[in-house]
């Protein structure tokens, strides 16, 4: 049982807030030396996620990849702390509890205290001290926010007495760990449903004896976008107009027209290039290719570029059906499948033609459209309840470890 403490007192550091009368604080320089220990090529391979702390590289997907040179990284050991200087402000920060190498841009610290490491760990990745790291940090955007290595090292360390730090590192470790067994369960559930949201698309398009089998390019238009011409002189009769990007078609199926990037357009473009309702667009390269969208309502005054490909149903063609067969070609890789010996996947204008799609005749497309979309939105709304779920418990999580390292709640009597 945790109670709130009569005895905060105003710890001076704004971002830190009040804390317990008895606790004291030391700059990090006092209980830390920054060392840079290279050339140890064989250890293994460390990362410092924001989500998880320093961690095995290989135990998350992870898009940075391991230089050739392992010489130029560096050694840490448990109890160090490890901080990447470009995102500490989101949380990239822990003290290690392995051994192992880390990338040479981090910033290293040796301890040189007798501290509770748990607690410590607790203390430097809460949203409290991310805060104070954004304060600490620099730059033009917050995206390459890079903390102030002097600053860094004033920095104050909350620290109660170290039998209040293992109190506190064991309450989180327990409670935290019921939390993350929950999430992980709503997660799988996640993932359940989605399997069943596919499945019921794969089983609704499965071709019947008197389905018909025609290519594209016999049921609709296809346009691929504009070149974006960045930095060519504007044309008197030019306008400039929002377009529609690969980053624009979203992974649920629609298609965001607001805050577009721009860029001119002749009147002749506009027409080749507008969008209108029932357009499907697809992403025409990378690792989301021919993923569809699907436009709602008409779009008038924007267009779209050349990573994306509007497919504009003829007469034979429901629209939300070649929305539903072009998911169902998505999920079961096709593209990849199909192009896979290519190492970087393009959907060109000439491909998506030349594929083929089962169809009944439009009377039944409209009627496996309607069944598709009332289904999933059931399914969609079990998964958004879950997911606001799962977003709730990280932040009862979070709010929890700063509440325990920054003692607004009191411990020492938690069973």
């Amino acid at each position: 049982m945790t109670r709130s403490r009569p005895d905060l007192v105003d710890s001076g550091v704004p971002w830190l807030g009040r804390v317990p009368a008895g606790w004291k604080t030391k700059p990090l320089w006092s209980l830390f030396e920054r060392i840079k220990d290279v050339d140890h090529p064989e250890e293994r391979m460390l990362s410092v996620f924001r989500e998880f702390g320093v961690v095995a590289k290989d135990s998350y997907d992870n898009i940075n990849k391991t230089a050739e040179n392992r010489s130029i990284y560096q050694l840490v050991h448990p109890g160090w702390l490890v901080a990447n200087r470009m995102k500490a402000w989101q949380g990239s920060v822990g003290i290690s509890s392995l051994r192992g190498i880390v990338s040479g841009h981090y910033i290293c610290f040796a301890p040189r205290h007798n501290e509770d490491h748990r607690y410590l760990n607790w203390l430097l990745r809460s949203t409290a001290y991310s805060n104070g790291y954004a304060v600490l940090s620099r730059g033009v955007r917050i995206g390459q926010a890079e903390i102030d290595n002097d600053e860094f090292r004033l920095m104050p360390i909350l620290l109660p007495p170290v039998e209040e730090q293992r109190a506190i590192s064991d309450y989180l470790d327990r409670e935290t760990d019921q939390i993350d067994t929950l999430i992980a369960k709503q997660e799988q559930l996640i993932a359940t449903l989605r399997e069943r949201r596919r499945s019921l698309v794969r089983r609704a398009l499965t071709p019947a004896d008197s389905w018909t089998t025609s290519r594209i390019k016999h049921l609709a238009t296809t346009t691929l976008g504009k070149m974006l011409d960045a930095g060519r002189a504007v044309r008197d009769d030019d306008s400039l107009a929002p377009y529609v990007r690969a980053a624009d078609i979203l992974a649920d199926g629609s298609v965001r027209l607001t805050d577009l990037n721009e860029m001119p357009f002749s009147a002749p473009e506009m027409s080749k290039f507008s969008l209108q309702r029932g357009d499907v667009l697809l992403i025409e390269g990378g690792a989301t290719v021919g993923r569809p969208g699907f436009l709602e309502a008409d779009a008038p005054g924007i267009a779209f570029q050349k990573t994306v490909n509007r497919l504009r149903p003829g007469a034979d063609l429901v629209p939300r059906f070649a929305y539903w067969s072009m998911l169902a070609l998505y999920e079961s890789d096709f593209y990849v499948r199909f192009y896979g010996s290519v190492s970087f996947v393009h959907l060109t204008g000439e491909k998506l033609r030349e594929i083929s799609i089962a169809h009944p005749d439009v009377s039944e497309q409209s009627e496996i459209a309607g069944y598709l979309d009332e289904k999933t939105a059931k399914i969609d709304e079990l998964i958004a309840k879950t997911e606001r779920f799962i977003e709730l418990s990280k932040e009862r999580r979070s709010a929890l470890i700063t509440a325990a390292v920054t003692g607004q709640i009191d411990v020492r009597a938690a069973a």
